[in-house]
């Protein structure tokens, strides 16, 4: 390995372990943001929530790993670029190309280290992590008790409107389903349903106490003799208090280590997946068949022709078959006819429900057995995509690459949101969505490479503009103002000290803008946040804090394009444009907005005065 090779390695190494640290323990911190409710108040030792995080870190690889890529290579390029450092290697006769290549290699190990990471670590983790967290759910089933859903706690799902009070102990909207077996399977025949309820227990015990105050008690459990099942009994009862008892011993007694559930398809490696898949396809298959035939024989299509002997001589002058039978077995045929068809009907309504259900699974093994193989690919792709935009951009550190990297994964991770969810119902092909984000990227990296290699601007419009104003006849302004821009763009000494002072003016006015911007849209998905995990005093100073953000980026955003305007006056330059449509979408993408403008004024200048 030559010393250019080992330096541009090197170099690319430390950031990515950087940010991908960075990434990992920001990803980590919304992970345990997002269990608190099923983490905190279980008495759990740090050593089982290490475990969990241990867990559930390998899911998180495919999100960090593909925006660590992405932004790495455009700190990196972009920084080598800002030094000068890739002219200086133009200038000895090795090009962008040659550079890419050493940490191309690396990139291309990387993929497919990312392979065999996600069909073995990830289903690891994943079978690990679901066991876990479902062992802890049942360890104290009184704290999993969650508002507006229901919750498995021992034999009854409960579900409660609102909870108040220390520890929650005080209910509101209490629904009570108890499960009971029958011959039919696990079902809910006993209801109870009252206005409020309170939970009493120790934590060291394995009984929890529920007591209920103004509430009726319904009980439809089908009685064993078949004509009394007929009428549908019902049982309704009123009462002011009701209390039992809830055995938790069985739950209590956990083993957090236990693994019982192994069905998940996030839990299977490759070949698993297609072994599920076959499978599934099969089981559908005899599904389809069996409902044919099903109804097939409820049309008794084969015992049309049984026990009837037509007279050979007879004629028949009736407008339709139904006229040869008398009028009160006209209405019982037409009876029997609309009962076969509402069967039929409902049989088909039931299977295809359950036939969309089978679908959706069958397609999310498919979808989970292709990213397994696009997420390596895609990392290659991502890395042709960031090392070329950060040698056009020439912008290394944190500022403008971190935008840029995170709209791009964004658009990358979006996409591929967008379309698997398209594909779980069938409307998009399964197999294409794993590979539709990294087939959308793949264009662009093809002409990001394409452009970094042959030293081109980022966008280039002239080959389009200039033949069109051939065509019309247009000629150009800045052919006949070259002489007159060169005596105008001039600033006398005199106002050197002017121009100083509102330079300073819009530096600060843009830096604040920018800041508050950033501080806007944090606190707006701190707003979502909030919301999301019901803490409703969070989430309402979030989003007034964001609105006051806002507020003054506004302000502050009109000062700097005031100070703007006011600099390039003393130019005399006109080509500042004045378009409110300019000026709005400067101020929704104005992290943008902010490094293009400044190194625009700082390139005008300098032009002005060399």
């Amino acid at each position: 390995m030559k010393i250019l090779d080992r330096y541009i390695l090197s170099t690319y190494l430390k950031t990515f372990i950087s940010v991908f640290l960075i990434l990992m323990l920001i990803f980590v911190l919304q992970t345990i943001w997002l269990f608190i409710k099923e983490l905190a108040g279980k008495d759990l030792d740090l050593v089982v929530v290490l475990k969990f995080l241990l867990y559930y870190s390998p899911k998180l690889v495919p999100l960090v790993l593909p925006l660590t890529i992405l932004l790495s290579s455009i700190m990196v390029f972009g920084n080598f670029a800002e030094n000068y450092e890739f002219a200086a290697m133009k200038s000895t006769g090795i090009s962008l190309q040659r550079a890419m290549t050493g940490l191309g290699i690396f990139i291309g190990i990387l993929g497919i280290t990312t392979f065999f990471f996600s069909n073995n670590v990830i289903p690891w983790g994943e079978y690990n992590s679901y066991n876990l967290r479902k062992n802890i759910q049942k360890l104290k089933p009184a704290m999993v008790i969650a508002e507006g859903q229901f919750n498995d706690v021992g034999y009854f799902n409960i579900k409660v409107e609102k909870k108040s009070g220390l520890n929650g102990k005080d209910l509101k909207g209490v629904v009570i389903h108890e499960k009971t077996s029958s011959s039919g399977g696990n079902k809910n025949h006993r209801t109870i349903v009252s206005k409020t309820g309170e939970l009493i227990g120790d934590e060291k015990s394995s009984v929890l106490k529920l007591i209920l105050h103004d509430g009726y008690f319904y009980d439809d459990t089908p009685p064993r003799d078949f004509k009394a099942r007929q009428k549908h009994p019902l049982v309704k009862s009123h009462f002011q208090k009701y209390t039992f008892n809830i055995d938790l011993s069985d739950q209590t007694n956990l083993d957090l280590d236990e693994k019982n559930i192994t069905d998940n398809y996030t839990m299977l490696n490759i070949r698993d997946l297609s072994y599920t898949i076959d499978s599934l396809k099969l089981e559908t298959k005899k599904d389809y068949d069996e409902l044919a035939e099903n109804l097939h024989n409820r049309s008794h299509i084969n015992a049309l022709n049984t026990g009837i002997t037509p007279a050979k001589d007879s004629v028949f002058t009736g407008n339709s078959i139904i006229d040869i039978f008398e009028n009160n077995k006209k209405i019982q045929l037409v009876d029997l006819a609309l009962n076969a068809t509402k069967s039929t009907r409902q049989i088909i309504l039931t299977k295809e429900t359950n036939f969309k259900g089978k679908n959706i699974n069958y397609n999310k093994h498919i979808i989970a057995l292709h990213e397994k193989f696009a997420l390596g690919f895609a990392c290659i792709i991502l890395f042709f995509v960031g090392a070329p935009l950060g040698a056009l951009i020439r912008k290394g550190g944190i500022g403008l690459p971190m935008v840029v990297a995170i709209l791009l994964f964004l658009t990358y991770h979006f996409i591929g949101i967008f379309a698997k969810n398209s594909a779980k119902d069938g409307s998009f092909n399964p197999m294409l969505a794993a590979w539709f984000s990294t087939l959308v990227m793949l264009p662009l990296g093809i002409f990001l490479t394409k452009r970094a290699t042959e030293d081109r601007g980022l966008f280039e419009f002239d080959h389009i503009v200039e033949p069109l104003k051939k065509i019309f006849k247009i000629k150009s302004k800045n052919k006949e103002k070259v002489e007159e821009k060169t005596s105008e763009n001039t600033i006398k000494a005199e106002d050197t000290k002017a121009v100083q002072a509102i330079s300073k003016d819009y530096n600060f006015h843009s830096k604040t803008a920018f800041v508050f911007y950033i501080s806007g849209i944090v606190t707006l998905i701190l707003f979502f946040v909030f919301r999301n995990n019901k803490l409703p005093s969070f989430a309402s100073a979030s989003v007034q804090l964001s609105v006051i953000s806002f507020a003054l980026v506004v302000f502050y955003y009109l000062k700097a394009w005031l100070n703007m305007k006011k600099l390039y006056s003393f130019l005399k330059d006109k080509t500042n444009s004045k378009n409110p449509f300019i000026l709005i979408f400067g101020f929704i993408f104005y992290p943008l907005t902010h490094y293009l403008r400044r190194n625009k004024i700082n390139e005008d200048f300098y032009n002005t005065l060399k």
